[in-house]
């Protein structure tokens, strides 16, 4: 293959924003007087907030309507975002792309607003900046639209193009864009079991599975899916 873009996914990719989103989450059901079920947060890694909501109402019940959820939700994250920091590895995986002149795009799950105070809290946000949103497409992921639009707006191939996901959700969007998926779990997540066909990364190293698709090579694409502790070897 030849790379020429790479597309990041946001929440606990680029950003992390995990905790903050599941803790607004939170927020905004106790609100409503209600509490969320033990381990929710690890079965709703990178869904939308529309899928967070109906897994909610089939879990507790939720009453809440998903409109009024959708307010209440982003208006806690909204107030806790500026604390938010860039995830570890990032900064050096994006050096790696300005060394070797690849463009990159941001394809998020997230609502503009969400994936906008994300940007301005991390300083990711520059002049020409391609992203996605759930507002921007018609389906979310798992669907591949998002990631299409990113390389339609980017003006390069699917098929050039390499995803950065840290779930399971992302990653299955990327692959029916048919498109090179690189599995970068968080390091607590190795429960996560990715698509057969992801190349898998090490959680602290994002660069070396990069530096291996930069150069032309044959890629040998894994028969079976990959769980997230599977790694490159330190």
């Amino acid at each position: 293959m030849t790379m020429s873009a790479v597309l990041f996914d946001m929440d606990g990719t680029l950003v992390d924003s995990e905790p903050t989103h599941y803790d607004a989450l939170v927020e905004a059901v106790l609100r409503h007087g209600q509490a969320v079920p033990d381990g929710f947060a690890d079965r709703i890694t990178g869904m939308s907030i529309a899928d967070c909501h109906a897994a909610l109402v089939k879990s507790i019940g939720l009453s809440l309507p998903l409109e009024d959820f959708v307010v209440a939700k982003h208006l806690a994250y909204l107030a806790l975002a500026p604390g938010l920091k860039r995830r570890a590895g990032v900064d050096v995986a994006l050096d790696l792309l300005a060394r070797l002149n690849l463009s990159y795009a941001i394809v998020s799950n997230s609502d503009r607003m969400i994936a906008d105070a994300n940007l301005r809290a991390t300083g990711l946000s520059r002049p020409g900046l391609v992203t996605v949103t759930r507002n921007d497409v018609r389906h979310g992921k798992p669907d591949p639209e998002p990631y299409l639009r990113a390389a339609h707006l980017l003006g390069v191939r699917a098929l050039d193009c390499v995803v950065i996901e840290d779930s399971p959700v992302g990653a299955r969007a990327g692959l029916a864009a048919g498109m090179q998926v690189i599995a970068w779990p968080e390091p607590h997540r190795d429960d996560l079991v990715f698509p057969a066909g992801c190349l898998s990364a090490d959680p602290f190293d994002l660069t070396a599975a990069l530096s291996r698709l930069s150069t032309p090579r044959t890629i040998n694409i894994a028969s079976e899916p990959l769980r997230g502790d599977h790694h490159v070897s330190r």
